[in-house]
């Protein structure tokens, strides 16, 4: 019998004296404040110039009626005013609500309505073309002076984003993320790595995506320069292979579908990449494709590490930095080690702990578990509890994800207890979407799994058509319902038309039968 499969890791907070992110940030400034802090490929600002430019935002802010504790949104495509957005709005004490342009109207306009949002940072275009004219708008790019900056005490405990996850009722829910979460995260996360002021990180990934959380501060929070990606270049992978180059690129956050992606189009030329880190998430690693790429990118391959993390424990709970042993295996990568700032016990149904070597749910605690969800108190009472391990009680995070811990210490991430998948990073509960598809009045039921291809996950959708109306709702009629009240990345990729969905002995929908329905390639037509 082995010990309990408990890794309790050392809590620890923030650097002494330093209780928000604007404090964290003006630090770097004073350190250097003629480096680069953020860069797109129109305009670079210095860390002097997004101090003066973030603090011109929160002015604005203060002067346009919010207060400490307001939650605000930020509407901004990838650029250098992203960054100068986001930090204005923590400066005023209020924190951040990101607010994708790409998504869908009908979920800006629920995210709006739980929010309370009155405030909106963005460009006047921009907000018209989401529908959220009715916001008072502040203008990123507007003026020139830098305006007093607001005297606000900000605390640890004060909230810095609300960032909306899938739902499994049908409507997304925000997670609510406090300054000393994040602080906790960068450090005990950024002393692992080997960094400096010289680094050019990316900012690759949507302020609405948690991992941008570790993108921005990581950059800044080191006096690093952060490279803005823009949407339709983060979409296509020759584009995002030149910047890498052109940019000098040296940190990379990446989910690995994106990673695989970026693989097909590369070729020798990878060795004239300048990366020395590429940062996994939000997946599981694939080990071959992950080696592919250093023995291309030899003698000068950057340092890969697999993370772990969700949202409600603020981006990464767990660290891997692989080897070349881990590289010559094959499978699925280990999730690593629980970061300092964390502990992770593995727990089974009737939530005892599990032994070494048996699966259970992951249940993490300490300075990384978010405050909660917004406005959905019996959501996070049964999801953020406080359990008695052995030393004294403390409060998790109920992750819904299985995991093993081997031998040697380190977890292997084994899937979820529970219907949610994750494709291209994003978390996404099928429920969600099977509710919209229900809201066809040509669609008497839905069912919605994710299906492994060769080119990754995709998410497949069951479709039954109401016996009254004439034949079948067209594929085409469906995605466009579907794109008018989900994120892209929500919209399935193929869709199977069923007289009736299958169901167990026992009456509930048999998840079983539909993957094989699907069938060994993927495609999911018939």
């Amino acid at each position: 019998m082995g010990s309990p499969a408990s890794v309790p890791g050392t809590v620890e907070t923030s650097p002494t004296g330093i209780s928000s992110l604007g404090d964290a940030f003006r630090a770097m400034v004073r350190n250097g404040p003629a480096n680069v802090a953020v860069r797109d490929g129109h305009r670079e600002l210095t860390y002097r110039e997004l101090d003066l430019a973030s603090d011109r935002i929160a002015a604005s802010l203060r002067a346009n009626g919010a207060v400490k504790g307001q939650l605000v949104g930020v509407v901004i495509d990838r650029s250098t005013h992203t960054p100068a957005a986001l930090l204005g709005v923590l400066k005023a004490g209020c924190a951040y609500v990101p607010l994708d342009p790409a998504y869908p109207e009908r979920r800006l306009r629920h995210v709006v309505q739980d929010c309370g949002l009155e405030i909106v940072v963005s460009g006047a275009q921009a907000v018209q073309g989401c529908g959220l004219d009715a916001l008072r708008v502040i203008d990123p790019t507007a003026g020139d002076d830098a305006g007093e900056p607001p005297a606000v005490e900000i605390g640890a405990d004060d909230p810095a984003y609300v960032i909306y996850t899938s739902g499994s009722t049908g409507q997304p829910k925000g997670c609510v993320v406090s300054h000393g979460n994040v602080l906790a995260l960068m450090h005990s996360t950024l002393p692992l790595f080997d960094l400096s002021t010289a680094d050019r990180w990316t900012l690759f990934h949507s302020a609405a995506f948690d991992f941008s959380v570790w993108e921005l501060w990581g950059a800044l929070l080191t006096g690093a320069t952060a490279v803005c990606v823009p949407a339709e270049t983060a979409r296509a992978p020759e584009e995002f292979l030149e910047l890498l180059r052109r940019e000098r690129v040296t940190v990379l956050s990446q989910v690995p579908s994106a990673f695989r992606a970026l693989c097909r189009i590369s070729g020798e030329n990878d060795r004239d990449l300048s990366l020395r880190y590429v940062v996994f998430g939000g997946e599981s690693l694939d080990l071959d494709v992950a080696g592919e790429f250093v023995r291309r990118t030899a003698p000068r391959a950057p340092v890969l590490v697999n993370m772990y993390g969700i949202t409600e424990t603020t981006v990464h709970a767990t660290i891997k930095f692989l080897t070349e042993e881990d590289l010559d295996g094959k499978g699925v990568a280990s999730i690593g080690v629980p970061l300092p700032h964390v502990a992770i016990t593995l727990r089974d149904r009737a939530m005892r702990p599990v032994r070494v070597g048996e699966t259970g749910e992951m249940y993490i605690a300490g300075a990384g578990v978010a405050q909660g969800y917004l406005n959905r108190p019996e959501l996070t009472a049964e999801r953020f509890l406080t359990l008695d391990p052995q030393d004294a009680p403390r409060r998790f995070y109920r992750t819904g994800d299985l995991g093993r811990m081997t031998e040697s210490g380190e977890l292997e991430y084994l899937g979820r207890n529970d219907q949610q998948v994750k494709v291209r990073g994003f978390r996404i509960e099928p429920g969600e979407i099977e509710t919209a598809l229900r809201e066809h009045p040509a669609v008497r039921d839905a069912a919605v799994i994710a299906h492994e291809s060769d080119r990754g996950t995709m998410l497949l959708a069951h479709v039954v058509h109401r016996d009254a109306e004439p034949g079948r709702p067209a594929e085409a009629v469906l995605r466009r319902h579907l794109a008018e009240r989900l994120p892209a990345h929500m919209v399935p990729r193929r869709f199977l038309f069923l007289p009736e969905l299958p169901l167990t002995l026992s009456g509930k929908l048999d998840r079983a039968a539909l993957r094989s329905l699907a069938g060994p390639s993927g495609n999911g037509r018939r």
